[in-house]
C-alpha cells in the first residue's frame, strides 16, 4: 500500500511539474512580438530613438555595428561606429538628448582595468552608414587586482541606464560563492576616464547564479521607473531617493521560462520591451508588456 501511495504522489507532482512548465513557457510567449534576422542571434542591448526606431546591438565578436530593426525584425540599417572595438557590447541606453550609450564593459573574467563605453549622436541625425563615438572609460577603485579573489570576483557587468546626466552601471556577480547581488556604480556621461562611484547593492538570489545574474537595465521616460532583467524575472523600482535606485520601493515580476534574456528597454512609461539571445535553437525573439497588467510581488524594504 505505501509503494502503491508512493507511486501516486510521484505521479501528481510529475503532472502538476508539467503543467507549471506548460504555463511558464506560456506566461512568455503570450508576450512574443517578434523573431529577429538570424544576424541578431546574439542581441545584447536594444532602444528606440526619438522617433521610435529600434535600434540593437550584438554581444561581442561582432563588429562595431548598431542595427536598426523593423517590426517584422528584419535589419532595415545598419551603422557602423568606426573608431570602436566590439570586445563585450552588453548594453546601450540613451539620454534626454537621444545621445546613445554603447556598454563595451563585459568582463566575465574580471580581467579589465579599463572599461569603456562609447557615446554616439542620435541615431536619427546619422545619416550615412558609419559614425565617431565620444569615448569614456571607467575602472573600478574597488579592484585591486586583476582577476580578483573569487570571493571578490564581482566587477563583471551588463547592465547601465543614463541618469540626471551620469550613467548608472548595475554589476554582474561572479563571486564564489554566489552572493547574489548587484552593486550600483555611478560615472559621468562624457568623455574621460573616471574612477566608478560605489553608491549601494540590491540582493537577487542565490538560487542558481544563472538564474540572478543581473544582464540589463532600463528607465522609463518620465525617470520613475527602473527594470533590471534577469533570465526569468523584471526587478522594478519606484520612489527612490536621490540617485541609490535601491532606496525605495522594490517589485519581482515573473517572465516565464527560463531563456537567455539578455537586454530591456521602455517604449513608453508603462510599456516594457525585452529580448533574449538564440540558445540551442530557444531565443531570439522581442517580448512586450504593461506594468499595470502584469503581476508584481512586492519584496521587503531591507533589501
Amino acid at each position: 500500500m505505501l509503494k502503491k501511495s508512493l507511486i501516486t504522489l510521484s505521479s501528481i507532482t510529475l503532472a502538476v511539474a508539467a503543467l507549471y512548465g506548460v504555463y511558464e513557457t506560456e506566461l512568455l510567449y503570450s508576450k512574443k512580438v517578434v523573431t529577429f534576422d538570424v544576424s541578431l542571434k546574439e542581441i545584447s542591448g536594444i532602444e528606440f530613438d526619438k522617433n521610435n526606431n529600434f535600434w540593437a546591438i550584438n554581444d561581442g565578436g561582432d563588429d562595431p555595428n548598431l542595427y536598426q530593426v523593423n517590426k517584422e525584425g528584419e535589419v532595415t540599417k545598419v551603422i557602423t561606429v568606426t573608431n570602436a572595438k566590439n570586445i563585450d557590447w552588453e548594453d546601450m541606453t540613451q539620454n534626454d538628448f537621444g545621445h546613445f550609450f554603447l556598454g563595451d564593459f563585459g568582463n566575465n573574467d574580471n580581467m579589465r582595468k579599463w572599461l569603456t563605453v562609447y557615446k554616439i549622436e542620435n541615431p536619427i541625425d546619422i545619416k550615412g552608414n558609419t559614425t565617431e563615438a565620444e569615448i569614456i572609460k571607467f575602472m573600478y577603485p574597488e579592484q585591486e587586482s586583476y582577476p580578483p579573489k573569487p570571493e571578490d570576483k564581482r566587477f563583471d557587468l551588463e547592465a547601465f541606464i543614463n541618469y540626471n546626466d551620469n550613467l548608472y552601471l548595475f554589476t554582474k556577480s561572479r563571486t564564489a560563492p554566489f552572493d547574489g547581488n548587484t552593486h550600483l556604480y555611478k560615472i559621468g556621461d562624457h568623455a574621460a576616464n573616471y574612477q566608478a562611484k560605489r553608491i549601494s547593492q540590491f540582493h537577487t538570489c542565490t538560487t542558481h547564479e544563472k538564474l540572478c545574474w543581473i544582464t540589463s537595465a532600463a528607465i522609463s521616460p518620465d525617470r520613475t521607473k527602473l527594470v533590471l532583467l534577469d533570465s526569468q524575472r523584471l526587478w522594478l523600482f519606484e520612489n527612490w531617493q536621490g540617485d541609490d535606485f535601491f532606496s525605495g520601493d522594490a517589485y519581482q515580476i515573473d517572465l516565464g521560462i527560463i531563456t537567455q534574456k539578455e537586454a530591456v528597454t521602455f517604449y513608453d512609461d508603462n510599456t516594457v520591451v525585452f529580448t533574449d539571445e538564440e540558445f540551442q535553437g530557444i531565443g531570439r525573439n522581442a517580448y512586450v508588456l504593461k506594468l499595470d497588467e502584469v503581476e508584481k510581488k512586492k519584496l521587503a524594504n531591507d533589501r
